[in-house]
C-alpha cells in the first residue's frame, strides 16, 4: 500500500473543470441518477436539489438538513442520512426511517454512506457535530444496515466518519476517518461482515480525506477537504494524480453521464470570504466509475 502524500502523480491543473452551480453552503453526497442527473444535498441550507444538462438546478427535496451522504434505493428514491438514516420517495410522501442514532451511545447522527452489490447500506455515525460547532470530537461506529432492514454495528473508534466505497471485486470496503488523516480498508467478507481495518493512503495535513468515489479498474477519487484538490490513487493505494480545484472545502465526488466519465466535484464555503460559495464543477476521467448499487433494504411497513 502506498502513502498516498505527494510523491508519484505530484500536483495536476485541471483545464477543462466545468463549474456547473455555486451558491450554497455546503455540498454533500453527490450522486448520479440516471433520470436526474447528478443529485446533491446542502448540508448547512437544506434541500436536495437535482442538475439538469442546461444548468437548471431543481429542487427534488426542500426541507431536510445535514445530509452528508445518499445513495439510490430500488424501492425509487433516495436513502439518505443526518440526523437518522431515511428514505425519501422521489413520488412524495413522509420520510420513512431505517436507523435512528443511539443516544444512548453518545451518537447525534449519520454523516457519508454508500452501498454495496448486494444492496447493503454502509454508513457511519456520529458523536459530535462538526459543522458550525467547535467540539471535541469523540469516537462512533461504522454500521450495517442488512437486506431484512436489521443493523449492527461492525467497527468503532471512528473520530470523524466520511467517505465510504466497496472495491470492484466487493472484497474490500473503504472508509475514510477524516481526523486520522486517513483513509482505511476493511476486507470485505460475503455477508457484509469485515475484518480488521488497514491504513490505505494517508492524507498530508492541512488536508483531509472527505468523500469517494471507486473506479472500475479500482483506482479510488478522494475529495482532500481543506486541500483545495481531489487525487486519484491505484488499487494499491499509490498516488495516481492530483488535481487542484478552485476552492479549498473540497467535499466529495461522484462520477455520472451515460459512459460514467464524468467526475462531479462539490465543495463548501470554508476558507472563501462568502458563506455561500459551494459549488458543483465536472471534468472528464480516462476510467469509468463503478455505478452505486441501488439499496435494497428492507423499507419499513
Amino acid at each position: 500500500m502506498g502513502g498516498g502524500g505527494e510523491p508519484g502523480g505530484g500536483m495536476k491543473s485541471m483545464s477543462r473543470i466545468e463549474t456547473l452551480a455555486s451558491g450554497y453552503g455546503l455540498i454533500e453526497g453527490p450522486v448520479w441518477d440516471d433520470a436526474r442527473g447528478p443529485l446533491f444535498a446542502d448540508v448547512v441550507y437544506g434541500g436536495v436539489h437535482a442538475l439538469a444538462p442546461g444548468g437548471e438546478v431543481t429542487t427534488v427535496f426542500p426541507h431536510r438538513r445535514g445530509i452528508g451522504g445518499m445513495a439510490p434505493h430500488a424501492a425509487g428514491g433516495l436513502v439518505v442520512g443526518g440526523r437518522n438514516i431515511g428514505f425519501k420517495a422521489f413520488a412524495g410522501g413522509t420520510t420513512q426511517t431505517l436507523l435512528e442514532p443511539d443516544k444512548d451511545r453518545g451518537l447525534i447522527g449519520f454523516n457519508d454512506l454508500s452501498t454495496d452489490a448486494e444492496g447493503r447500506v454502509y454508513v457511519g455515525s456520529l458523536a459530535f457535530r462538526p459543522v458550525g460547532h467547535e467540539e471535541e470530537p469523540r469516537p462512533a461506529h461504522l454500521h450495517l444496515i442488512d437486506l431484512d432492514g436489521s443493523a449492527r454495528v461492525l467497527a468503532d473508534g471512528i473520530l470523524l466518519t466520511n467517505g465510504i466505497g466497496v472495491s470492484p471485486d466487493g472484497k474490500w470496503l473503504y472508509h475514510a476517518d477524516s481526523r486520522t488523516q486517513a483513509l482505511w480498508r476493511y476486507p470485505k467478507h460475503g455477508d457484509g461482515s469485515l475484518g480488521e481495518r488497514e491504513r490505505f493512503v494517508e492524507i498530508a495535513p492541512p488536508g483531509i480525506p472527505d468523500g469517494i468515489a471507486v473506479a472500475e479498474d479500482g483506482s479510488v477519487w478522494i475529495a482532500v477537504a481543506y486541500g483545495k484538490a481531489v487525487m486519484r490513487v491505484s488499487a494499491a493505494g499509490e498516488l495516481l494524480e492530483r488535481i487542484e480545484m478552485p476552492l479549498p472545502m473540497v467535499t466529495s465526488v461522484c462520477f455520472g453521464g451515460a459512459d460514467r466519465r464524468q467526475l462531479y466535484v462539490v465543495s463548501g464555503s470554508r476558507g472563501t470570504s462568502s458563506e455561500r460559495a459551494g459549488s458543483v464543477w465536472r471534468f472528464r476521467v480516462d476510467v469509468p466509475g463503478l455505478p452505486i448499487a441501488p439499496a435494497r433494504v428492507r423499507l419499513p411497513d
